[in-house]
């Protein structure tokens, strides 16, 4: 007890935290309840005093409620849907593409032939090069990145999301425009969230109300919201267990290779922008 004890309220003073961090009269009880010390595995579990989780389980009904949003936190896409311009005018017939890999953070920087239709960089599904773009939603800049990223697998439609690692913009991948614009429009919508799109028809989606990243819904819901998200996917034509999960790491431009910010393609390894056509 002692040890862990110290763990927690060495950490908590440190911070200023003197309301938590050890067990005493006049501190927060949140407390976690184990049995055995070289495998500190929850039975129980204690929330202000109150008993929340027990041999593993919540307690049916305890988080079956919703707890308003405050404004300070509430989530907003500051993004106007009608000026924004998929189109991508080919200026070369090669492009760089972001090579994700299953499973992995780390991508690849390849360099391939474009498919063009009319003068226009498209998608080309039958080689699993989909369009990506990244949309800054905070602060109603207008900047948008293009470029195209392979891994996906959607022969049709699109996924888009708010979930997007570390700036949290609005990012959308897929397979033809118009299935992109209806995934954005109902982002935008919903103030943030996970969205599938085919043509004009949204297939499903998650609101998440708080930033843009999070639920205020009770989990079992969430969780069965979140399946029909994967679902879809699958019926699009993803192979992945998480297509979600995967694009909120295509605009993480700390991870090499190669990633896409509203700001456009960055090359990781060299920490600079580089041009979509080569």
């Amino acid at each position: 007890m002692v040890a862990f004890q110290m763990a927690t309220l060495n950490p908590a003073e440190w911070f200023g935290l003197h309301d938590r961090g050890a067990v005493a009269p006049g501190r927060i009880a949140d407390l976690m309840i184990f049995d055995d010390l070289t495998k500190p595995v929850a039975r129980d579990v204690y929330k202000d005093g109150q008993l929340v989780s027990q041999a593993g389980r919540s307690r049916p009904g305890l988080f079956d409620h919703s707890t308003p949003i405050p404004d300070s936190v509430r989530g907003r896409c500051n993004v106007k849907a009608e000026t924004i311009n998929l189109s991508i005018h080919a200026r070369s017939n090669r492009i760089r593409v972001i090579g994700s890999h299953v499973n992995q953070l780390v991508t690849e920087h390849l360099i391939v032939d474009a498919r063009t239709t009319n003068g226009f960089a498209v998608s080309d599904p039958s080689r699993d090069i989909l369009k990506m773009a990244g949309i800054e939603r905070h602060r109603s800049t207008g900047n948008v990145g293009l470029g195209f990223v392979n891994g996906f697998g959607l022969s049709r439609g699109a996924i888009s999301g708010t979930v997007a690692h570390d700036h949290h913009n609005l990012v959308v991948i897929g397979a033809d425009d118009e299935s992109m614009m209806t995934a954005i429009r109902h982002i935008v919508s919903m103030g943030g969230g996970l969205v599938t799109a085919a043509g004009q028809q949204v297939l499903a989606s998650l609101p998440l109300p708080v930033a843009g990243l999070m639920s205020d819904q009770p989990i079992a819901q969430v969780r069965a919201t979140y399946d029909q998200l994967r679902s879809t996917a699958r019926d699009l034509g993803s192979p992945l267990h998480d297509p979600f999960m995967a694009m909120s790491f295509m605009a993480l431009e700390v991870i090499p290779k190669l990633k896409l910010t509203d700001r456009g393609l960055v090359d990781v390894e060299t920490f600079r922008f580089v041009d979509l056509f080569v």
